[in-house]
């Protein structure tokens, strides 16, 4: 999988689960809390929602460092392309 198709899938996620405006997905460097109003009961949300649909592992300690949108990408590019 590219990485364009994980960035493509995971914005199809966080616009479909969080009912957030597509358009708000588009600069990678956006943070999760503070730009789209995520809080840390979404995260774990999303960590879950990812691991499923991805079909990989994130590990607590990772899922932690994940504040922008760049960062959720590249954890599940490195967990899907090692």
């Amino acid at each position: 999988m590219t990485r364009e198709e994980i960035v493509e899938e995971v914005n199809k996620i966080l616009a479909e689960q969080f009912e957030l405006d597509p358009a708000g997905l588009k600069e990678p460097g956006t943070k999760l809390q503070e730009e789209l109003g995520l809080d840390s009961l979404d995260a774990v949300d999303i960590v879950v929602t990812m691991e499923k649909k991805f079909g990989c592992r994130i590990q607590e300690a990772e899922a932690r460092e994940i504040r922008t949108l760049n960062q959720l990408y590249d954890c599940i590019n490195k967990l899907k392309n090692p």
